[in-house]
């Protein structure tokens, strides 16, 4: 079985290569390094941080440098972190890599950008009303998806392994921006009508795919504009394919090929350039409709599908994989993520438990969360887990 750990390109600059690397192979005893290349904002804790314990992390930065000729002309384009100073934190880690033998994974969040969302409102998503949810990009645009090719081709200038993709698909509502307020009870369908993109880029998809897009948006529109006048209707449960006779299902349909067909594209792509594509899913199975989210179509359009182990116990991480098996993906086309902390785990026994549950599975990679935001004692967890 493979292993690698999560870490921010932060933790290599502040405590240095040989502290983190050695950190790596020595405590963790892994072999590889999953490192972000694009990340969204967060406050984050950093236990073991040398420089500092609270950092920020910028809206939508890159952690390496881009190159400025493949980005001529392109409104959207990656921003090099103003943290990582005049460094490419990537190619010293590819470099590191390299000369201890490790894999390197390139962890990079495609849609939910802030920074290049504020920037360029039209290419964000739209609501049923044209208000655009500027934490993120919408993945029918098509500048979206030539800024999402061109992060592939970049990375693969460094050598990664594989490209780990997280937020390659729309979001909800409540995703991705601070001091979010609703100080009304929205509801569940309320709150899902609100998240439907409606942008010119969706809304033609959905006509060429035979749909009343147009029809499906004044709907939708109208039901919004019921149920957030009365708080009755808006708590009020609903089947959203029973909603508009099937139309909107099929709209929601639409949006799932495109982000079907975007992965198929960058995995293609990825490959051409010797590496692999893992589409992340952090939600699980029956849990991504609305994000556009197709596990049997996305099994076979990416080389590689990834969901998060988050568990107390064993038998809850064998019931969230087993679970992928029921939506056409195999374990042995899987990753999984887990947790060393004391969030998830009581001890190396525990961790070791669960590696153990994937392994029978036929899981072939696991990874850990996250290198800087866990203490020095987890990272020995880990170390001993797999020993």
């Amino acid at each position: 079985m493979e292993s690698s750990v999560l870490a921010f390109a932060t933790d290599l600059l502040d405590e240095g290569a040989d502290t983190f690397f050695g950190n790596l192979t020595d405590r963790a005893g892994v072999g590889g390094l999953t490192l972000a290349s694009v990340y969204h904002e967060a406050r984050d804790v950093f236990p073991h941080n040398p420089r500092r314990v609270v950092r920020y992390l910028e809206p939508g930065a890159a952690y390496f440098r881009p190159d400025p000729a493949r980005w001529r002309g392109s409104r959207l384009a990656p921003v090099a972190a103003a943290a990582i100073g005049d460094r490419d934190p990537f190619a010293e880690a590819a470099a590191e890599a390299r000369r201890r033998g490790l894999k390197l994974h390139a962890w990079t969040v495609f849609c939910h950008n802030d920074r290049l969302g504020f920037r360029h409102p039209d290419c964000a998503p739209a609501n049923a009303f044209g208000d655009r949810h500027l934490t993120e990009l919408c993945p029918a645009d098509p500048e979206v998806r030539a800024y999402a090719h061109g992060l592939v081709e970049e990375l693969a200038r460094y050598g990664v392994d594989a490209i780990r993709a997280e937020s390659l698909h729309f979001h909800g509502l409540r995703h991705g921006y601070h001091h979010e307020r609703y100080f009304e009870e929205l509801g569940p369908v309320t709150e899902a009508l609100l998240s439907i993109c409606f942008c010119p880029h969706c809304l033609a998809a959905a006509r060429a795919a035979g749909v009343p897009a147009d029809e499906v948006r004044g709907f939708v529109e109208a039901e919004l504009r019921l149920r957030l006048e009365d708080e009755h209707r808006a708590t009020e449960p609903a089947a959203l394919d029973a909603l508009a006779d099937g139309a909107l299902a099929a709209y929601l349909d639409s949006a799932t090929a495109t982000v079907t067909s975007l992965t198929g594209e960058l995995a293609e792509a990825a490959e051409r350039h010797g590496m692999r594509l893992t589409f992340m899913d952090g939600a699980g199975p029956g849990k991504g409709w609305l994000s556009g989210i197709d596990l049997p179509g996305l099994a076979k359009a990416a080389h590689q599908i990834e969901t998060l182990g988050y568990a107390r116990t064993p038998e809850e991480v064998r019931e969230k994989v087993s679970a992928f098996a029921l939506h056409g993906v195999r374990p042995e086309r899987m990753a999984v993520i887990l947790r060393p902390m004391a969030s998830d785990c009581d001890g190396p026994a525990n961790l070791a438990a669960k590696i153990d549950v994937l392994r029978e599975l036929g899981v072939p990679e696991v990874e850990f969360y996250n290198y800087g935001l866990m203490r020095l004692s987890s990272m020995d967890r880990i170390g001993r887990a797999l020993r």
